[in-house]
């Protein structure tokens, strides 16, 4: 199993990790602040998950974004992203609460420019804290995750990744395409789906 880096360490970062450890994936995971203020989030979470700065958890191959969207570009040179896997959770709210304006642009592109030759993957963030940290096998079915990439070897690697976790991926094409779908003012944006 790949060690995989969680850079944000909020309910979103928290929610992605409890269900990375259900399958023994060794983390990293960081905040804004010193890796010793994550002690009982660590205690919390149990063996799998270490806490340390933010460019060792930007080190594994893949990376999880579960920071605020408007912090992305503090990532900006922290270390060369090319070829780094990075699943995206962020969504394009700015610090004062309100959503983004971001013309003919989307979120997810945006993201891909403040981290030159990163392999965007889309994935969770239409999803609560609460439903991502929650079973994902409902009665007979999957809660589903929307994921889009320009990237269809990461992307395919994203996805098998969120079938082991046990929730149901479902492919929404391109970050351009998909990654509209899924933002905030996106049709996709909240929903929550169960695959049977």
């Amino acid at each position: 199993m790949k060690t995989i880096g969680i850079i944000g360490a909020g309910h979103i970062g928290q929610a992605i990790a409890t269900q990375l450890l259900k399958i023994n994936a060794p983390l990293l995971i960081s905040n804004s602040r010193e890796p010793e203020t994550l002690k009982a989030f660590i205690v919390k979470l149990g063996k799998g998950v270490k806490a340390v700065s933010t460019i060792e958890a930007a080190g594994p191959d893949i990376v999880v974004l579960a920071l605020p969207w408007w912090e992305v570009k503090s990532l900006t040179g922290l270390i060369n992203w090319s070829g780094k896997i990075v699943i995206d959770i962020t969504n394009e709210f700015i610090e004062d609460g309100k959503i983004a304006e971001l013309g003919n642009k989307t979120s997810t592109g945006i993201v891909l420019e403040q981290l030159p030759g990163a392999r965007i993957v889309k994935a969770f963030n239409t999803l609560f804290a609460a439903r991502i940290a929650a079973d994902p096998v409902i009665g007979d079915g999957r809660r589903v995750a929307f994921v889009a990439s320009d990237d269809q070897h990461a992307k395919a690697e994203v996805v098998e990744l969120i079938k082991s976790i046990g929730f149901a991926p479902i492919d929404l094409g391109t970050l351009a395409l998909g990654g509209r779908l899924t933002e905030v003012k996106g049709v996709f944006s909240g929903i929550d789906l169960v695959k049977l």
